[in-house]
């Protein structure tokens, strides 16, 4: 029988997500990946307490997550199930809905039929009454904002969801979604986009602007772009890595030489602040507090432990700020 540390809430940060009153850890636990039938159950179990002890709270999913679609919310249902239900009131579990999850014209994007019938199936599968944050994964150019909008605030109305947020939407498609929540009385409570130190987008195209302004959090995901920004691909591509493998996440192509030596460059500056490449990744992400919280995924336990211990250093000095964005400009 399971029993949570007593010392889980000592280290972690919390930061209060836009002007909201729930507070999310500063690094989170995505189960975008390594929670289907071809990892060990107790493996992925592990994880899960190993997060929480850590002062993770916040577990994030989505309908198609596995792979196959719907397998990450099955095995996080089975350990909710095992391990962690006397602590549903400690946690935060958001899913989303919006990509290809079964056949037919309704199986995807933002149809108020779609996202509703989704959360149905999705609180079925991990065997919730509720979702603290439901999600439109992405936009969908076919289907009126205030028709998705007003299904998210329904899902809220229902007591099928807590709060809702957003993914991968743009600066003018989060405004205007935000906008139709507060005429609804639902307001938009986060934004998870992409962003990284390699991926900048929300920097460049005022995202991250628009949520200050809007007093929106934010959640990033990949902000380890995929394993790039790790250890993993310092000497190139290894043996059994994602690059290595058939995943669109990360192709072989894109991991050249010249893009090796930069990583090797970054690391360096890693070493010299007591941090590995992840960890200086991670802290980059929430340096100064305009990021709420950095997804993180786990393939074992170990891995979550050494996600936490970047918490210990989230402060740059400037001129490894501006290092860190020479070597990432010459990237390209």
């Amino acid at each position: 029988m399971y029993t949570a540390h007593p010392g889980r809430y000592e280290r972690m940060p919390y930061r209060r997500t836009g002007r909201s009153g729930l507070k999310l850890p500063a690094l989170s636990l995505g189960l975008w990946h390594n929670f289907g039938p071809d990892r060990p159950v107790e493996t992925q179990r592990a994880i899960l307490r190993r997060a929480f002890d850590l002062g993770i709270t916040h577990f994030d999913l989505a309908n198609n997550y596995g792979p196959p679609p719907g397998a990450a919310e099955s095995a996080f249902g089975e350990a909710l199930k095992a391990d962690l239900r006397p602590y549903r009131d400690e946690m935060v579990i958001s899913t989303k809905a919006g990509y290809l999850m079964w056949d037919g014209p309704y199986g995807e994007w933002g149809s108020r039929k779609y996202l509703l019938s989704s959360l149905d199936r999705s609180l079925s599968r991990m065997g919730l009454e509720y979702v603290d944050i439901f999600y439109s994964h992405r936009p969908d150019p076919d289907t009126p904002l205030e028709e998705t909008m007003g299904a998210l605030h329904s899902a809220v109305q229902q007591g099928k969801a807590l709060y809702v947020g957003v993914s991968n939407y743009s600066p003018e498609q989060t405004r205007e979604a935000a906008r139709i929540l507060a005429d609804l009385g639902t307001p938009l409570l986060i934004h998870q986009p992409r962003y990284s130190m390699l991926d900048r987008r929300p920097e460049e195209t005022g995202l991250l602007d628009a949520l200050d302004e809007l007093q929106v959090g934010s959640i990033v995901y990949s902000p380890l772009e995929q394993g790039l920004l790790t250890s993993r691909y310092l000497d190139g591509i290894p043996e059994g890595s994602r690059a290595a493998s058939d995943s669109p996440f990360l192709t072989a192509d894109k991991v050249t030489s010249e893009l090796v030596g930069h990583l090797r460059a970054l690391n360096e500056i890693a070493a010299a602040r007591g941090q590995s490449l992840a960890q200086m990744a991670l802290a980059w992400v929430l340096r100064g507090g305009r990021v709420t919280s950095a997804l993180v995924g786990a393939s074992s336990p170990q891995q979550v432990e050494d996600s936490v211990a970047a918490i210990a250093g989230l402060d740059f000095t400037d001129d490894e700020l501006a290092r860190i964005d020479a070597i990432v400009r010459a990237a390209g």
